[in-house]
């Protein structure tokens, strides 16, 4: 699979068709979905029988790629949108999200969805309503998640692109564990609406999984702009081109923020990038986490916890019923009881605590032009992981009897195996910085680790740059089915 530029390169040539790209995308789902699983749905692929072409215009780079949507968020008209959830497995879209309808004014046509957990609130997707979704790179691993089915999609060279999202990670782990690049836009970057304008108060936003820098940026640009009813804004400096800085000077922390255990592989990952940096000029300072790791995931547990308590109320009120606890899996069951424990006081405070570390992190990014970590701590877990204890699992079934401080504590525990995987990528999530996982690293065992560059808001341009460094110099370990432009 070449990327999605060079391809759509070839459709403007007339090297080769629509209608051949798309019967070669459907080949190679066919042959490698039954064992994937990345696709949920097959929505619009034979888009030829129904007269559908694709209009490519001349000004869009990426115009008549293939570009399968994310089951969770990113709703088209009339198809499924279940969220990965059972309560919603027959619910259809009535309308098409900003989102989509900036996919498709960028040219990009889209087909099929690809699978998610419930709600986006694992770092692995394996729903029960579509099963897990499977790592390309060695099928008895996870892909990540949320966006996992998105990951192995064009990780298995089936697409060259996907539609992906993140709300704590959810674009960057699954771009560290399954080879790809995973680009967080800066908060108000790209569009929202018209169902869900804040997005967990603004830390998830949309964007995409990509192969190569050309094609991150092409996505970037085509997808950016600021809806008038957007809750989040971006100034017009956002827009503006920067002068290119030679040399860069860049802040490096190796140590989890939350003092779990960091592996061999991501500090190899990180030295290796380390030396080539200094060797290309640019200067390094190691710093320590600038912020305390935990006070910051409490918060966004506070977030999810109240996000999903509103959530199934609405849902509720939609359905005209209450929801039953085997109606949902234990993680959303969980959250939406802890959720509804908490105050309106207990939500403001998570979110002075997301000002605050927005507010350190600029300063920082006053001193520094990027800071660099691992994207995760370790590889790709097993499918067969259990991330749960049983007695967590007593313990999160008891937390209707519990006060908030006690849900708290549950729900920190029933994350905690998983968080110590993933540790780094909800700051950016929380202070709406960009950030970007590049795959520079393959362990011993054959497995993928991304490296992870954060930049000041509106700065994506850094991140651009030092991406295209990596990848001018071949220190990019893509998937084996992608080939290099």
């Amino acid at each position: 699979m070449k990327d999605a530029t060079y391809l759509a390169n070839g459709l403007k040539t007339k090297q080769f068709s629509s209608e051949e790209l798309f019967t070669e995308t459907k080949r190679k789902i066919e042959k490698l979905n039954p064992e994937i699983n990345a696709f949920v749905t097959l929505e619009s692929l034979d888009f030829q029988s129904n007269g559908k072409q694709p209009q490519l215009e001349s000004d869009s780079l990426l115009a008549g790629i293939p570009f399968p949507l994310k089951m969770l968020g990113q709703e088209k008209k009339g198809w499924l949108a279940t969220s990965g959830s059972r309560i919603f497995e027959q619910h259809r879209a009535s309308k098409n999200s900003n989102y989509v309808q900036a996919v498709e004014k960028a040219g990009l046509v889209p087909f099929g969805q690809t699978n998610a957990p419930e709600f986006g609130f694992k770092n692995i997707t394996d729903p029960q309503l579509y099963g897990p979704a499977r790592n390309p790179w060695n099928l008895a691993y996870s892909p990540g998640g949320s966006s996992g089915g998105a990951a192995a999609a064009v990780a298995a060279g089936i697409v060259p692109m996907a539609g992906a999202s993140d709300g704590g990670g959810s674009i960057r782990i699954p771009a560290s564990f399954s080879g790809l690049i995973g680009l967080k836009p800066s908060r108000g970057t790209m569009p929202v609406g018209p169902n869900a304008w804040r997005g967990w108060q603004g830390a998830s936003i949309d964007f995409g999984l990509t192969v190569s820098m050309r094609d991150t940026k092409a996505l970037f640009h085509a997808l950016q702009g600021i809806n008038s009813g957007a809750p989040y804004q971006v100034t017009p400096a956002f827009w503006q081109q920067h002068p290119v800085k030679e040399r860069l000077k860049i802040a490096v922390c190796v140590d989890s923020p939350i003092g779990s255990k960091v592996s061999v592989d991501a500090q190899i990952a990180i030295q290796n990038a380390l030396h080539f940096l200094e060797q290309s000029g640019h200067e390094i300072v190691e710093i320590p986490y600038p912020l305390d790791g935990r006070t910051l995931i409490n918060s966004y547990y506070q977030m999810n916890g109240a996000e999903t308590a509103a959530m199934i109320e609405s849902i509720e009120n939609g359905l005209q019923r209450g929801i039953e606890s085997n109606e949902l899996e234990p993680i959303s069951w969980t959250l939406w009881q802890y959720g509804k424990k908490l105050s309106a006081a207990d939500y403001v405070h998570s979110l002075h605590v997301w000002d605050h570390a927005a507010v350190t992190m600029e300063s920082l990014f006053e001193s520094f032009d990027l800071f660099l970590s691992p994207t995760t701590a370790d590889t790709a877990p097993k499918i067969t992981a259990d991330l749960q204890s049983d007695s967590i699992r007593q313990q999160m079934a008891d937390v209707p009897h519990l006060s908030a401080d006690e849900g708290l504590a549950v729900v920190s525990a029933m994350f905690e195996e998983s968080l110590t995987i993933t540790p780094y990528t909800q700051l950016a999530n929380l202070t709406g910085q960009p950030a970007i996982s590049l795959p520079t690293h393959v362990s011993e065992q054959g497995l993928p680790l991304g490296i992870q560059f954060m930049a000041a808001r509106g700065r994506e341009d850094l991140l651009f740059q030092i991406g295209e460094l990596f990848e001018k110099h071949g220190l990019f370990y893509l998937s084996p089915e992608i080939e290099k432009a």
